[in-house]
């Protein structure tokens, strides 16, 4: 079974030597595997994600993985995350992009509520490219907040100042 080690982006700040891994689920034998970059599979893999969960932009899926990694990253020992702190690591990461274009970004991209990121969390592990325990639930992402209240009325606008 092959094995992907999801590393650490760089940051400009010390460097962490941790490495993640995440194994992929064998493919079926009938499945011819060819030569392909890391691109191309990557390519590959969303293009099919996205044919059977079209509702959310292709980048709607890769910032979700982007805000999982930082806050995997930011963890003093790799564990399980739940759904409030996935939530919380895609506002934070939104902001630290886009600041008071974060809202408008992901709703761009389809997520409109923290249960838009709970769906796509379930259609990456319904696809297999995440895992869940045995606890977890879509409920875990329902009002965790509100996206109106997190982008604009509490938009830290004075940040830096």
């Amino acid at each position: 079974m092959p094995t992907w080690r999801l590393l650490p982006e760089p940051t400009g700040q010390s460097e962490r030597t941790t490495e993640y891994e995440l194994t992929l689920a064998p493919r079926p034998p009938d499945r011819k595997i060819g030569v392909m970059t890391e691109l191309q599979f990557a390519e590959e893999v969303l293009g099919r994600l996205r044919a059977k969960h079209p509702r959310f932009h292709g980048k709607a899926y890769l910032f979700l993985l982007s805000a999982l990694h930082r806050v995997i990253d930011g963890l003093e020992e790799p564990r399980h995350i739940s759904g409030q702190e996935l939530a919380a690591g895609v506002r934070g990461l939104a902001l630290d992009r886009y600041g008071p274009m974060a809202r408008t970004v992901l709703e761009h991209w389809g997520i409109h509520t923290t249960e838009d990121i709970g769906d796509i969390v379930f259609a990456m592990v319904d696809f297999g490219i995440l895992t869940k325990q045995d606890e977890d639930r879509r409920e875990d992402f329902r009002d965790v907040f509100d996206f109106a209240e997190a982008f604009e009325q509490n938009y830290p606008w004075a940040a830096g100042i």
